[in-house]
């Protein structure tokens, strides 16, 4: 869903929605003249569209955001980024990520708090959408996508924090203090249901105007993903399978791996044949630092800035330097040198690492240098690029929060290479997953095991956000994270905010007390 767009159509409202999270109130629209209860809204066609943008807007702080960005965040919990940026106190949400000194209290509380508001804004839309006049095809569409998304913020909490309360209606405020917290089978169990009550209602294709939505197609392989982790492994297979289709060729969603890996970061393929779900961001979005995260004008990848190589310029102009003209970032996501060794004569690496310390040689004035940069804090000499953004990309007075560089959720390679783990990394199917994903860059198959593919994985999807969930689900997290200081038993889910035991029965996460 090209959030833009779609942000264009609250322009008419005002919308005070009262969140079932963080006890907030929480306005929606930047523009209108009047504010509009949520109890005089959602009477018809175009203001129940206004609240599926509303609840698909949450999804854009995947990359859209600080400290507060899962992106960020997740990577810089894994063994494969130190947080980096100008020092121990830049942005500190992500650098108690990276050392695992994370506690209630320094957590980025919005992480959980953006979750919960996309799930209030689906629940809100769930009770209100029967009553609203208007095309009964349509509806049902509706209701299928605010499920769906349900499901997705409610896989990301329970994969983050474990024990989370599982809303299903809004709350009023005498009703937040009764909250408790769910079983994670519990809530694996309604995203389950959420997802198979979608599936039927949801388009195969999209077009133009409305690539970023919801289709079967992703919704499925969600579900594929949910059952995954809730060890549900015949059951995920099925549903992987429904989405890979024959290995290697266009399966019956209309999805096949591109050809060139490379192209997989550039704009003129954006929403390509192998992009399952994709978050879109505008260029066009007038983000500054006067509005960013309070009136909603932000919707540019704000992570593209944060990952951008510190007071990076190049000696020479230029073709003559031979090297990308890379923007003036602020450093985060420092390359670490296990993951960079493990990359070494891949084909995959020049499109993930950028090695900015050879090229930049002895220092910034050494003579055979080609470039200068500032270094990052835990400086490696290796950056992360596959969402660089490029002088060329500033088009607004105020660039930095306005990059329209899309990011993948959930692309193909990632679904063949779940379904071979699901199917036990062994079989002919499975082998054959594994061997497109590599043959699709050029390296030769190897015999497939759990090892194998959780090997390709790492590979194939660095930096794109699911290396910490891969090594806590598989059970590596306490032996790769150790250098970082993960604590078995403990790290496996992050703390609770703090904030969020104000009036609540709630309990915090096993060792965080």
């Amino acid at each position: 869903m090209k959030l833009i767009s779609f942000k264009q159509s609250f322009i008419a409202f005002g919308v005070l929605l009262t969140l079932a999270s963080c006890d907030t109130d929480e306005k929606l629209e930047v523009k209108g003249d009047g504010v509009v209860l949520e109890d005089n809204f959602y009477r018809n066609e175009t203001e129940a569209y206004s609240g599926l943008v509303a609840a698909y807007d949450k999804l854009g702080k995947y990359a859209g955001a600080m400290e507060n960005a899962p992106l960020l965040f997740l990577n810089s919990a894994s063994d494969d980024f130190f947080a980096g940026g100008g020092g121990a106190g830049d942005q500190p949400g992500l650098q108690v990520a990276s050392n695992y000194s994370i506690t209630p209290t320094n957590i980025p509380p919005a992480i959980w708090a953006n979750y919960y508001k996309g799930v209030s804004r689906c629940n809100i839309m769930i009770v209100k959408l029967p009553a609203i006049p208007m095309d009964e095809t349509k509806k049902a569409r509706f209701m299928a996508e605010v499920k769906a998304l349900r499901a997705y913020y409610y896989l990301d909490l329970v994969r983050m924090f474990k024990n989370v309360p599982l809303i299903l209606k809004p709350l009023g405020r005498n009703e937040i203090p009764e909250v408790l917290q769910a079983k994670p089978e519990e809530v694996y169990a309604q995203i389950e249901k959420d997802l198979n009550e979608a599936i039927p209602n949801l388009p195969i294709t999209l077009p133009v105007n409305e690539l970023g939505r919801l289709t079967k197609g992703a919704a499925t392989a969600l579900l594929g993903k949910a059952y995954l982790y809730d060890n549900k492994k015949t059951e995920a297979a099925a549903q992987f399978a429904l989405v890979n289709g024959t290995p290697g060729q266009t399966s019956s969603f209309g999805y096949k791996l591109m050809s060139d890996f490379r192209q997989l970061w550039d704009k003129q393929h954006e929403f390509n044949s192998e992009s399952i779900l994709e978050i879109s961001y505008s260029d066009k979005s007038n983000a500054d630092w006067s509005n960013f995260e309070v009136n909603g004008d932000d919707e540019g990848n704000v992570a593209a800035q944060l990952m951008g190589i510190r007071d990076y310029s190049r000696k020479a102009a230029g073709v003559t330097a031979g090297l990308p003209d890379y923007i003036n970032g602020w450093g985060f996501m420092v390359v670490t040198k296990d993951l960079e060794a493990a990359m070494k004569g891949d084909p995959r690496y020049a499109s993930t690492i950028f090695d900015a310390g050879t090229a930049r040689g002895s220092g910034n004035d050494d003579p055979n240098g080609l470039l200068k940069y500032t270094d990052s804090y835990n400086e490696t000499g290796f950056h992360f690029i596959k969402y660089a953004p490029v002088n060329e990309d500033i088009k607004a007075a105020n660039p930095f929060l306005n990059f329209g560089i899309n990011t993948y959720v959930i692309r193909l390679a990632d679904t063949y290479l779940m379904e071979a783990e699901a199917l036990g990394g062994t079989g002919a199917r499975a082998q054959e997953l594994l061997d497109q994903v590599r043959k699709r860059v050029g390296l030769s198959p190897v015999p497939v095991s759990l090892a194998a593919i959780y090997a390709e994985r790492r590979l194939e999807l660095a930096g794109e956000g699911h290396r910490w969930y891969d090594l806590v689900r598989t059970g590596q997290a306490a032996t790769k994270l150790a250098f970082k200081g993960f604590a078995a038993n403990k790290n496996e889910a992050f703390p609770i905010p703090y904030s969020e035991f104000n009036n609540t029965k709630m309990v915090q996460n096993q060792g965080y007390n």
